[in-house]
């Protein structure tokens, strides 16, 4: 008899999502975590912690822009860094404390320690060696680095050293126009440091619809942050207390050097799939170093499964979790799907940008026939009413059918406001489904109800 059913490598939302579900469907589990704490890079140095500093600066951004003309006067708050770093801290333990009572209510054992698979079946942690019907490796990703860059996680930092500086930086450099980038650089620009933006493509958050991008690089530009786009970074160097940053413009080959108190190397993410050994197991991994499986998460060796940011696309929470939970069904006989059509992106900046489906540029690249329902939030009274009129609402639809295809919402709660959208995706619904469905007064969603409106004949408000 096998210890367990299933093993599962790797304690972030895909891992403790797979294990919760297998347990749910009666299999015995165990997750290995060489971690002190639960819930991987997302809960402890990802999703949400940076999300515990963006609402915190906010919140200070509003009090210096905004309580005024709401007739708050007085001086707006000073920041204690340490206890908004505490406050940060409070917030990632809540989480993963969580998670521990998640795990002993649904009796999963946790492996302390860093896992390897020495054969089909077997899973070693430390000097102990567990078996199981089914290994499932959830191993997530790691900070990707550029040549030329050395982290030392002080100075030159990745998305982890940039949650825990000694102190707020007068300046800093973000390497990459991506979501972790442009995130962070929020953070500390409301906190009062200068950010200069350095992104080798001509464009911020590549894959995003063009006029999304377009409209929110002109909003960061409002709030202070400097754009340096089309440079590729040649080397970063660490000084004692400051760092050096030389780029060439792609234009014309011309060199150049920044200098700032803190780089921020936000250049994207790569699988983590470290001291597994499974090279030696046989397992394919593909040149971007992704482990290779079927339509089902099997990898080519039987029994051993992969999910989540270590194979192939969006490296997302939420994407590795709609997997763990599709592959504990897979696991026990049934039938676990992932739709990876209706998967949303969040940037969790102000405003919020959020997308699910096709972009225009993919649509015109497939030669669909297509329309465009468009709406401002500054039509929409909520918005207007709490400073958040920036942004707007697109929706893009089949110009024959009306189904929907994809959408994309700059504005306040665009993250919330998206997931209308995917659930008429996931039901094949139609513009009009949406634009006849009763949307509640006065609420931010309604500028939705208006896009899809104005996929019609025309949006009431615009």
């Amino acid at each position: 008899m096998a210890d367990y059913d299933v093993i599962v490598i790797g304690a972030g939302p895909g891992g403790y999502v797979c294990a919760i579900r297998c347990a749910q469907l009666g299999l015995k589990t165990a997750v290995v975590e060489g971690r002190e704490t639960l819930g991987g890079t997302c809960l402890n140095v990802g999703c949400i912690p940076s999300k515990a500093l963006l609402h915190a600066t906010h919140m200070l951004h509003e009090s210096e822009h905004n309580f005024a003309a709401m007739g708050l006067k007085g001086k707006s708050p000073s920041v204690d860094w340490k206890q908004m770093l505490a406050y940060k801290d409070d917030v990632i333990a809540q989480n993963t404390k969580g998670i521990e009572f998640l795990f002993k209510k649904n009796k999963i054992d946790w492996l302390k320690g860093w896992g390897s698979i020495p054969g089909a079946g077997k899973v070693k942690v430390g000097d102990d060696t567990h078996s199981a019907k089914h290994i499932v490796i959830a191993t997530g990703s790691a900070s990707s680095s550029l040549p030329g860059v050395e982290v030392d996680e002080k100075i030159v930092v990745t998305s982890t050293g940039a949650l825990e500086l000694g102190k707020i930086p007068k300046s800093m450099v973000v390497i990459g126009g991506g979501v972790i980038g442009l995130e962070m650089g929020s953070v500390y620009a409301r906190l009062g440091a200068a950010v200069t933006v350095v992104e080798y493509l001509d464009r911020i958050i590549p894959g995003n619809d063009d006029e999304i991008a377009r409209t929110f690089l002109k909003l960061l530009k409002k709030q202070g942050l400097d754009f340096i786009l089309g440079a590729a970074v040649q080397s970063v160097e660490a000084l004692k207390t400051k760092a050096k940053v030389t780029y060439k413009l792609r234009k014309d080959d011309s060199e150049h050097q920044l200098d700032a108190d803190c780089v921020l190397v936000a250049t994207g993410r790569k699988p983590f799939t470290d001291g597994l050994g499974l090279e030696a197991l046989g397992v394919e991994i593909s040149k971007r170093g992704q482990v290779q499986t079927d339509a089902h998460w099997q990898t080519s060796v039987k029994g051993v499964y992969a999910i989540g940011d270590c194979i192939d696309g969006p490296m997302l929470a939420h994407k590795a979790e709609d997997e763990g939970m599709a592959m504990a069904e897979v696991i026990a006989g049934q039938a676990g799907h992932v739709n990876y059509g209706v998967i949303p992106g969040v940037i969790y900046t102000h405003p919020e940008v959020a997308s699910v489906g096709e972009t225009e540029e993919t649509l015109k690249e497939q030669g669909r026939a297509y329309k465009v329902g468009k709406f401002s939030f500054m039509g929409n009274g909520r918005a207007k009413a709490v400073f958040a009129g920036d942004g707007f609402v697109k929706i893009l639809a089949d110009k024959e059918t009306d189904r929907i295809l994809g959408a994309h919402i700059i504005g306040p709660a665009a993250g919330d406001l998206i997931h209308e959208i995917c659930v008429a995706m996931e039901f094949g619904a139609a513009a009009e489904d949406i634009a006849r469905t009763c949307h509640a007064h006065p609420t931010y969603s309604e500028a939705v109800r208006e896009a899809a409106l104005a996929c019609g004949d025309g949006a009431i408000h615009a």
